[in-house]
């Protein structure tokens, strides 16, 4: 140690002091000494907890640069080796691990010490703990046959905001007695706590590079994990399963909250009572959004694989705990399951694999009530592309509940808005028509046009109840005629339909709900 400046002795250890108390001690000790050096060829920290079990951690090549009033400018150690004997109910397990090259820089003691003094308990600002913590490649083991091994992880800017970081209560909401579980109140309580100290904890960037883990049934390997911003992603994830292979590039969940996360599940912690809809609804209000990308995946006991270029789904706007505004973008590969009965006409037609391309949007705008879908587009496979626009009038706030009872009471007033939809046709009807002339044992051109004459036959049945609706069964029987057209029918309520009549009129007579709307229809190339 070198330019040593400090008290050559501890002091006086409080009596009959608690956890906290104790913290505050050392941590006081450690902050009333001064040095410009300190080194170590080796340092053993041993630890004993009855509870979970105990070990011991022997740093290599210890040293620590400009010691001062609890800073420090920097630390490192070239290796750390640890040795855990893990008690678990019923059985034991032994852990050792290695770490290497571990580095803090700019630590500071006194952040801690203001976040366990009951003196800063209204103080908002966050005060930084370390600027950057980092190890170089470690790897952990279990007596039982799993290993960990990682390329090292890096954190920065780590601060505490006093006014929530209390850690204090903690330590008074832990249950006394250990070996009993706790009670749904202690663990709810627990739960709150933990979420208060999260939000007063800020983490700035956290990843960890490429980690492999290894079990009796294989290797699982991650590329990355990674924290910032509020998105917590996982990346280049190769896992075996039963069946085979799982392979997906990454992860994210947007906007996450460890805080909010832990509220959530305290809400969920009622003793004798199942979670109401209303609070498992509340995990919208825990992200943002979710996103998969690149997965390869095996498609059941098959030898076929369902790939999802991207799974992507983001809310917002809440009315409650439910979102009145969200976004879908759902682009992937399926394989046709022959066990599905309504697939197999598909499999006949040739179409092994499904291949789907969905985009869809919806939002409510209070100030109008009204409620849009803008547009849902389904591009099946390349061989068709669908659009769908929807529009709903006076939708209320009232709506967005998790009471059924609500929610069916505030639907009787919402009414049919535009109804918009388009058919791209690139080769379904073909499909379409080589399927049924093997039905039918004719040639696809006979096939075809039967096809179309079944659909001008119809005309009359639907024309009187609705004049307009000659228009769109020529244009159907022309779509149908020319491959290669888009197909495009428009419906404008006549005057206010309400949503539920409508619906209800659909199962019993169709050709009445079709008559309470305008029909446009045309097809082009």
């Amino acid at each position: 140690m070198r330019d040593y400046a400090g008290p050559v002795q501890a002091g006086q250890v409080p009596a009959d002091s608690s956890l906290v108390d104790m913290y505050r001690y050392v941590l006081g000790q450690y902050a009333s000494v001064a040095a410009s050096s300190l080194t170590a060829p080796t340092l053993t920290i041993s630890f004993d907890s009855r509870a979970a079990g105990s070990g011991e951690v022997t740093y290599s090549g210890l040293a620590i640069q400009n010691l001062k009033h609890g800073k420090i400018d920097g630390m490192k150690s070239d290796r750390a080796v640890i040795s855990v004997d893990v008690k678990q109910p019923g059985k034991t397990d032994k852990l050792t691990g290695e770490s290497s090259n571990i580095i803090v820089n700019d630590f500071d003691a006194t952040a801690i010490i203001a976040a366990l003094d009951p003196q800063t308990a209204s103080d908002d600002s966050y005060r930084r703990v370390y600027r950057q913590v980092s190890t170089g490649p470690y790897a952990l083991k279990s007596a039982q046959g799993m290993r960990v091994d990682v390329d090292g992880f890096t954190m920065e800017d780590i601060a505490v905001q006093p006014s929530k970081f209390r850690l204090a209560e903690i330590f008074a909401a832990l249950p006394r007695d250990q070996s009993a579980p706790p009670t749904p109140a202690q663990a709810r309580e627990l739960l709150e706590k933990l979420a208060g100290v999260y939000e007063g904890l800020r983490i700035g960037k956290a990843e960890i590079g490429k980690m492999s883990v290894g079990t009796p049934q294989g290797t699982a390997t991650v590329g990355a994990i990674r924290f910032r911003d509020g998105e917590f992603a996982v990346e280049g994830v190769d896992a075996p399963s039963p069946q085979g292979q799982f392979k997906m590039e990454r992860f994210a969940l947007k906007s996450f909250s460890t805080a909010s996360l832990m509220r959530w599940a305290a809400s969920l912690t009622t003793a004798g009572r199942a979670p109401s809809p209303d609070q498992m609804l509340g995990l919208f209000g825990v992200l943002a959004g979710a996103e998969i990308k690149g997965v390869t995946a095996p498609f059941k006991t098959t030898n076929k694989l369902v790939m999802i270029d991207t799974l992507s789904l983001d809310w917002g706007q809440l009315v409650g705990s439910i979102p009145s505004k969200a976004h879908v973008v759902a682009k992937f590969v399926t394989p046709a399951d022959p066990s599905g009965p309504k697939q197999l006409p598909l499999i006949a037609s040739g179409i092994d694999k499904l291949a789907i391309d969905l985009d869809l949007g919806a939002a409510w705008t209070e100030q109008s009530n009204s409620f849009a879908l803008t547009p849902a587009t389904l591009d099946i496979g390349g061989n068709a592309r669908a659009q769908l626009r929807m529009a709903l009038g006076n939708v209320p706030r009232e709506v967005f509940s998790a009471d059924p009872a609500q929610l069916m009471g505030q639907a009787a007033r919402i009414e049919a808005g535009t109804l918009e939809f388009s058919l791209r046709d690139s080769s379904v009807i073909d499909l379409v028509a080589a399927q049924f002339a093997r039905m039918q044992n004719v040639s696809r051109d006979t096939a075809r046009q039967a096809l179309v004459e079944s659909i001008k036959a119809k005309r009359e049945q639907v024309a009187s109840a609705n004049p307009d609706a000659n228009a769109a069964v020529d244009a159907i029987a022309r779509f149908v005629e020319t491959p290669g057209q888009t197909l495009s029918i428009m419906l404008s309520p006549r005057a206010k339909a309400p949503l539920m009549q409508l619906m209800q009129l659909l199962q019993t007579d169709p050709q009445s709900a079709l008559a309470q709307f305008r029909i446009e229809a045309s097809t082009g190339l």
